[in-house]
């Protein structure tokens, strides 16, 4: 009788786990069907509530049916129910500290869905979404640190604690010694701190680091990626753009002036370069509108130098119009004036040219001859 008992009370403590189980994975489906279903609709659009707190949710669920349940199992001694019970809060406490962490994620989806990285002109976007990377590493140390304390609050052991203050006592020399030992570490986490302040750099800047053309990927707490245009990564120190100088495309605005250059020779027509120019840019969709200029910047002894003048509204518009440009113009020139290349003009000196000492060619002149052999 006394075993059929202690069965039954096996029993009721499953069948109690098992409700509960049944119960908060009910209410868990329910919450995030009814969040699924708002996210789909529009209404919490860019939230992310079920990417990052569907699990710990749940995690916080199974633990809530551990604790609902453990004090009716049967035969358990009162020391190891004790254990238990503070191992399942602990537990609690590091799925909570989780779901803080979610929290975190979603206040920043919630924050940053009206800056998105993809509109043309999206330099506060750019702002915004490097001040919430760091800002964001930052917090979830804390919450980090704090679940930590939490977790050691469940203790509640005298002992326990001396032995924390006198760790605490000791933690000046210990931090001298690993700021000593962890300089660059160190010098990065400042240096992030400055970067999301002063902002050298944001999320999708466009720079030219080492002579690499790149765009900003991520900026971590450590160090930034650069994504260059063929798709390479490029790894930098944080500290790297605080202590040295480099180029920023897109400091303060995404438009940028770009050229592209044209070597001709002298007999084409400026003018109707710079005419066909305008036409060729004003029909290309990566024109912003704003500049469109044509200049003769450099002579040379075979040929001129012009410099084509184009706006466009970001770097990679920018590098097709260069292209485009180059393409259009030398195909017009081959059709209009396939003369206009550049040329090497050079002409022999000889007997031909003693008979018609008046006639020189424009590279090299024919020098009139010295007084003592005219004689």
């Amino acid at each position: 009788m006394a075993g059929f008992h202690f069965r039954h009370g096996w029993f009721f403590a499953v069948f109690l786990f098992c409700g509960a189980l049944v119960l908060a994975n009910l209410l868990h489906f329910v919450l995030f069907r009814l969040v699924k279903r708002q996210d789909a609709a529009g209404a919490m659009l860019g939230w992310g509530l079920q990417k990052h707190l569907g699990k710990p949710a749940r995690v916080i669920f199974l633990l809530t049916c551990v604790q609902v349940a453990l004090p009716f199992v049967p035969g358990v001694p009162a020391w190891l129910e004790k254990d238990i019970k503070h191992a399942v809060w602990m537990l609690v406490v590091l799925a909570l500290g989780w779901l803080a962490v979610g929290l975190v994620y979603v206040v920043q989806d919630y924050l940053l869905r009206k800056y998105d990285l993809k509109a043309a002109d999206n330099i506060r976007a750019r702002s915004v979404h490097t001040q919430f990377q760091l800002f964001r590493r930052v917090t979830i140390a804390l919450v980090g640190i704090l679940t930590l304390g939490a977790m050691l609050w469940t203790f509640n052991d005298p002992q326990l604690w001396h032995f924390g203050s006198g760790l605490l006592a000791s933690a000046g020399l210990a931090s001298l010694l690993l700021a000593a030992a962890a300089k660059t570490t160190v010098s990065n986490f400042l240096a992030g701190l400055q970067i999301a302040l002063t902002e050298p750099i944001r999320i999708d800047d466009v720079v030219v680091v080492a002579g690499e053309w790149a765009r900003v990927e991520e900026i971590t707490s450590a160090y930034v990626v650069l994504k260059i245009w063929d798709l390479r990564r490029l790894i930098v120190p944080l500290s790297w753009f605080i202590e040295n100088p480099f180029a920023n495309w897109t400091r303060q605005s995404a438009n940028i002036l770009t050229y592209s250059y044209l070597y001709l020779d002298y007999m084409v027509p400026v003018k109707e370069v710079r005419a066909q120019l305008e036409r060729v840019v004003k029909a290309a969709p990566q024109w912003d509108g704003t500049v469109v200029g044509c200049q003769v910047t450099n002579l040379t002894a075979q040929s001129m130098e012009i410099r084509c003048l184009m706006g466009s509204a970001d770097s990679g518009q920018a590098f097709d119009l260069q292209c485009l440009v180059r393409e259009e113009m030398m195909e017009w020139v081959k059709e209009k004036y396939p003369e206009a290349y550049p040329n090497l003009r050079y002409r022999a000196v000889g007997e031909a040219a003693r008979e018609s000492p008046g006639q020189s060619g424009p590279d090299v002149p024919l020098q009139k001859p010295h007084a003592e052999f005219a004689k």
